[in-house]
């Protein structure tokens, strides 16, 4: 699959998210699709930063989970 398809696939994910369920990117696909991708074994920053980027273009937000070489994307909960 080419970046933009995976892309594309997590926009439609993304765009329809219903409020406080995840979405859990192992990090192989993440260094896929936030370049540079990993280094020395963890998701460099500027790759992290990119993807919190890109979740809040859907209302989102991202987490990177070094432990389990996994990143996160959820809908906040607006404040009520």
């Amino acid at each position: 699959m080419t970046q933009d398809v995976q892309r594309s696939d997590l926009d439609r994910l993304l765009e329809r998210l219903p409020l406080r369920i995840g979405v859990y990117v192992p990090e192989d696909i993440l260094e896929d699709l936030f370049p540079p991708g990993a280094v020395n074994g963890s998701l460099d920053p500027e790759a992290q930063k990119a993807a919190a980027d890109y979740a809040r273009r859907f209302d989102c937000e991202f987490r990177y989970d070094a432990q389990r070489h996994e990143g996160t994307f959820w809908k906040f909960v607006p404040a009520i």
